[in-house]
């Protein structure tokens, strides 16, 4: 059988967090390379920072039409083609003889083709699990810190030894060698049980929540955004601001290396409470406990501390991205999921490449990096104010129902 919570759904699970694992390069490839890239361009922080800014502009581009295509193509097609176009991004990058042309192919062809590799397949791998769903969708997203874990260390090697441009051109042969292989485990398509329910496609937003479609959206969006200026101060500056504090890039790497690594375990977490508390709960949760998190930042900066400080942060973080794809998959029909999932993923990362350009140009400003983590920690109040209000919302028409 080759249906809803069977073994070739495990397997397509399987293959998806690996898939997820090598394209997640993407997002956590260029922090990596921030003062390689610098020093050979000659550019400001803030300048190199906005390489990130486009990796983020063309991720949120793609993750919206990824979404729609894997609605509508199936998930073999949509992976196909992000593979080609991720690979030959890193290889066009390689060459890249101005900053300008570096960032270009990092939002156009790097971010964009990575997005497809993340919350496309979660709403893909929803399709193929009922009561594991909270689960499974976060094991396909772990794919992503997997990655978060291994890139770091393997980029910083490889531009350590070598430089960051043959960093770029390996990781593109490594990209095509081992994405193509899986693609092929994609090829069924999902299962139509969605379909056989009216009730599954019918939206749920007005019974539950009071809020018409639209209006669930957009305040998922804003709620989204807020998140991740916040998450993106250490995700995309751990790197330099262990360089400014004299640590070098190699521990910078390594806290992004084990920042990642705690994602993984707290979005097989969040997955495993989602299941039981549902999307909205579980998100609330994940803000409380980066918020504080966050302010730890501000109080440590030894060596040794920043180390336990970021081990922290990534196990109380993990879990918030793919609890708004669960939030989407209560909400709204089942036959929208890679498309709301993609709207609302998109804001998210509007909010990665908003927070990831703050933060330098904050430093800039400052001459530190303290500022930078205040403003993180402002916007994230303002994300749990945003699922305050719809947790609030739940219960006031759980109460009254």
């Amino acid at each position: 059988m080759s249906g809803v919570e069977s073994r070739y759904a495990w397997w397509r699970l399987a293959a998806s967090a690996a898939i997820s694992m090598l394209g997640s390069f993407g997002m956590w490839g260029v922090v990596v390379v921030f003062p390689a890239v610098q020093a050979d361009f000659a550019i400001s922080r803030a300048d190199v920072a906005s390489s990130y800014t486009t990796t983020m502009i063309g991720f949120g581009a793609g993750t919206l039409l990824f979404g729609r295509m894997i609605d509508r193509r199936g998930a073999f097609q949509t992976m196909l083609l992000a593979t080609l176009l991720l690979a030959g991004g890193c290889f066009l990058a390689a060459r890249a003889p101005a900053f300008w042309m570096f960032a270009l192919v990092q939002g156009a062809l790097i971010g964009f083709g990575s997005a497809a590799m993340f919350m496309s397949l979660v709403a893909d791998i929803s399709h193929w699990f009922v009561e594991r769903r909270g689960l499974a969708m976060a094991i396909c997203a772990s794919g992503n810190y997997v990655g978060g874990a291994l890139w770091p260390k393997i980029v910083e090697g490889l531009t350590r030894a070598y430089d960051w441009r043959t960093a770029y051109l390996v990781v593109g042969g490594v990209i095509l060698a081992g994405m193509l292989p899986c693609c092929l485990a994609l090829m069924r398509p999902s299962p139509v049980h969605a379909a056989a329910s009216p009730a599954a496609h019918a939206p749920h937003s007005v019974r539950a929540l009071g809020l018409s479609p639209t209006a669930l959206q957009v305040w998922l969006g804003i709620a989204g955004v807020a998140c991740c200026v916040a998450m993106a101060m250490p995700q995309v500056h751990i790197v330099a601001y262990c360089v400014d504090l004299g640590y070098g890039p190699a521990r910078g790497a390594e806290m992004l290396a084990i920042l990642s690594a705690g994602g993984i375990v707290s979005r097989i977490v969040s997955g495993w409470i989602a299941d039981r508390v549902g999307g909205i709960r579980t998100l609330l949760l994940g803000s409380v406990l980066q918020a504080s998190a966050l302010l730890l930042y501000l109080v440590f900066d030894g060596l040794a501390a920043l180390f336990a400080v970021s081990t922290l942060f990534g196990l109380v973080q993990g879990g918030i991205i793919p609890s708004y794809g669960m939030i989407v998959r209560e909400y709204f029909p089942a036959r929208e999921a890679g498309l709301r999932i993609g709207i609302a993923i998109s804001a998210t990362i509007a909010g990665m490449a908003l927070g990831g350009w703050m933060g330098g140009a904050l430093f800039d400003a400052t001459g530190s990096y303290r500022a930078a983590f205040m403003n993180a920690i402002a916007w994230n109040v303002l994300n749990g104010a945003m699922i305050w209000g719809l947790l609030a919302r739940q219960i006031r028409r759980n109460v009254y129902a």
